[in-house]
């Protein structure tokens, strides 16, 4: 997997990969992360991807979905201490 790109951002370390004909955009925040895989297809190229983090909405969904993950994990882990 070959990294193309790190995007500056206060809250997430956010990548651009590429690998097997896909660009795999990567967001982490602490110790979670999410990917999206987007094919070469599908009239992606990777200086489109500002649009994608730009688009209203997208990152704080992903905040959604980090702060969901997080709370999904505490969960199981604490059903394990019982």
């Amino acid at each position: 997997m070959r990294l193309l790109k790190t995007f500056p951002h206060e809250r997430y370390l956010i990548e651009l990969h590429h690998y097997n004909q896909k660009y795999i955009l990567k967001i982490t925040l602490e110790d979670y992360s999410q990917s999206f895989r987007i094919a070469e297809m599908d009239s992606f190229s990777a200086d489109k991807i500002d649009e994608v983090l730009n688009y209203d909405g997208f990152l704080g969904n992903c905040l959604t979905r980090f702060l969901s993950m997080r709370t999904d994990l505490s969960s199981a882990l604490n059903s394990m201490k019982k």
